[in-house]
């Protein structure tokens, strides 16, 4: 017999081979019909695998992201099976899931595919899925593999097998199919009932540009025809609510190929509104006991090899600056911390002095590659809310809870509320990705689990998400349409402070190793704005909005009241503008409603005789009429309730 453990920690007992599915339909039918993926002691295996040692087990539904994967990842293999029907003779390389649905990469030699050929993709997908086949795992010699591979005359799976240890390799089966696979699969093609292929992109094997470029096939799959149904009307209202589109409308933004892909031109609305923002931070900071500081576009190029920031960034980003002076090179820099840390340096401090907060909206740059850059999300020139604490080990805990408080006011003051934490740890496998000692690292990712309990904060572990300098704590925010976005960070840095020989006189009269916290609210100001338009739908908290009120003159006779009322609501500064075109009050009222202009003030005859203005308000209508000074007091009581105080 077994013990098999379960998430609830109950334990059951089974005789060895029992299988995952086994211990699904022991615990009930009904929930063994949505069982579709599990894990085994941290490991993904499948529902009919055979279990022969005592473990932990966890079942996965569809509502389980673990589950999705495994859904999602067999669809692929569907797909591949698809096209190799269609198109005998095409070379498949890799099918993964990813965040919505799945996608693969073929090799279609001297065939082609369009977006009209989709639809008959999609119907062979359909009909293979029909057939309920099961899925297979089955282990397989290097030897063998090689040799089914090179039958195919597939070098791409020939390249995988190549480095990948004899012993280790599996191919998963279903129907007339087989494919090379680590294995992560459904039951059955039967559970997947609806299939929506999205769109076809080129990508070039394993991301390197020097290498033939495939034709990838984005798609998507669900368990009932429903949930298609709903995910296609959510992409339509996403798009609606691209950020792109937004920008362009509220002219907010714009990109200009003369100054350069993934360089954002911010419009005037647009700075205005970056200035609000930066203000309402640098507000709230102050209050923290934050310092501003400054610190230059560039940097020589020592600085980032001394940071690690070099090794990081410098083969695959701009490239150094050369200066009439021979052998001297600066660079366009990636990061603030260098500099912030030659800030500290620039003079001798004492436990007594510390913590001291350093922050700058500090411009950085990356090379992005062209077909990664998208609107403002993922840009080449980019601001970041950027600051740094570097404090004693005994601050380090108070001094991480205060930043987590100033994120959750930001968030809170932006309309932000469903978010969860990730802990985001170091590789385990891959210690190469990260600089410090091994005792650094353990100190320091202690020190945000420890900060995160105590925040009550509702958080996971993610290894692999850390920094190469340090752990870090991401605050993963939810927008309107349900979409997941890494916004605010947090970062604890034991190796910085080492590789820039920063110190401190401790009460002990000994020189000390201060700690460095970085943080970033925002992250940065282009991709904060993009979500937050995306979130929003252009219709931002009142005290953020470009402009807050339209006064709409009913004609030009009116343009004197309507003056007289817009330096009324200046002078309480309220941010107001006059629109009296020559047009009909309808076509401005469509248009202020296009502009997401939150209020409207509509003035004609009787207003004017009466001292008062029509209020309407954006998606609302009209709220009636009052004197000028009252709608004034209204937008001041509404934006003070919107952008609470920050308290330390």
């Amino acid at each position: 017999m077994i013990a098999i453990t379960l998430p609830d920690g109950s334990v059951k007992h089974f005789d060895a081979g029992v299988t995952p599915m086994d211990v699904a339909k022991n615990i009930s039918e009904g929930f063994a019909r949505n069982v579709i993926s599990a894990s085994f002691n941290d490991k993904t295996v499948e529902t009919a695998t055979p279990l022969t040692e005592d473990g932990n087990l966890i079942l996965y539904t569809w509502n389980n992201e673990e589950g999705k994967k495994a859904f999602w990842h067999s669809s692929a293999h569907i797909l591949a099976q698809a096209l190799e029907q269609l198109y005998p003779g095409v070379k498949l390389t890799i099918g993964p899931a990813i965040e919505n649905g799945f996608y693969y990469d073929v090799d279609f030699g001297d065939k082609t595919i369009s977006e009209k050929d989709l639809k008959d993709v999609e119907d062979k997908m359909i009909a293979i899925a029909r057939g309920k086949h099961e899925f297979s795992i089955r282990e397989a010699s290097k030897e063998d593999a090689l040799e089914f591979y090179k039958k195919q005359n597939n070098e791409y799976k020939v390249e995988l097998i190549e480095n990948l240890e004899d012993g280790t390799i599996t191919f998963c089966d279903h129907d007339t199919f087989t494919d090379l696979c680590r294995g992560g699969h459904i039951p059955n093609t039967g559970i997947v009932k609806a299939i929506k292929l999205m769109s076809i992109a080129g990508a070039y094997w394993r991301g390197d540009e020097n290498n033939k470029q495939l034709t990838r096939i984005y798609g998507i799959s669900f368990p009932k025809q429903k949930d298609l149904i709903e995910y296609l009307e959510l992409l339509e209202k996403a798009k609606q609510r691209d950020h792109r589109k937004l920008g362009k409308e509220l002219e907010l933004f714009t990109f200009s190929q003369k100054v350069g892909q993934g360089l954002p031109l911010w419009l005037p609305k647009g700075a205005a509104l970056r200035e609000r923002l930066e203000n309402f931070l640098k507000k709230a900071q102050k209050k923290a006991g934050y310092e501003m500081v400054i610190s230059p576009h560039i940097g020589q190029k020592e600085l980032y090899v001394t940071s690690g920031h070099y090794a990081k960034y410098g083969a695959d980003s701009f490239q150094p600056i050369h200066t009439p002076n021979e052998g001297e090179e600066f660079l366009l820099k990636p990061m603030n911390c260098p500099h912030h840390c030659e800030i500290y340096n620039s003079k001798p401090w004492s436990y007594k002095d510390l913590p001291k907060r350093f922050a700058e909206f500090g411009t950085v740059y990356r090379y992005e590659q062209s077909g990664e850059l998208h609107g403002l999300t993922r840009v080449r020139g980019f601001t970041q809310d950027d600051a740094h604490i570097f404090c004693t080990p005994d601050q380090l805990d108070t001094e991480f809870k205060k930043v987590i408080d100033l994120v959750l006011y930001v968030f809170g003051s932006l309309g932000f509320e469903n978010f969860y934490t990730q802990v985001s740890l170091r590789d385990p496998e891959n210690p190469e990705k990260y600089i410090g000692s091994i005792e650094n690292w353990e100190k320091a990712e202690k020190a945000i689990i420890s900060a995160a309990e105590a925040k009550e904060l509702d958080y996971k572990i993610e290894y692999g998400e850390a920094a190469f300098y340090g752990p870090k704590l991401d605050f993963m925010v939810k927008d309107a349409l349900g979409r997941s976005w890494q916004l605010g960070t947090i970062q604890v840095d034991y190796n910085l402070p080492e590789r820039f020989e920063l110190e401190y006189k401790g009460s002990d009269n000994e020189t000390h190793r201060p700690v460095m916290i970085h943080r970033a609210p925002f992250g940065s100001m282009e991709r904060f704005v993009a979500i937050l338009l995306e979130h929003t739908g252009g219709n931002f908290p009142l005290w953020l909005m470009p402009e807050q009120v339209t006064i709409l003159s009913l004609s030009e006779k009116y343009e004197k009241y309507s003056q007289k009322v817009l330096n009324l609501l200046e002078n309480d500064e309220i941010r107001a503008l006059v629109d009296n075109r020559n047009e009909t009050i309808g076509k401005k009222i469509r248009e202020a409603e296009m502009n997401k202009i939150p209020y409207m003030l509509i003035v004609g005859e009787q207003e004017e005789k009466d001292g008062t203005v029509s209020v309407r308000k954006h998606g609302e209508g009209d709220l009636g009429t009052m004197t000028p000074e009252a709608f004034s007091r209204l937008i001041q009581q509404a934006v003070k309730e919107e952008s609470k105080e920050f308290n330390v």
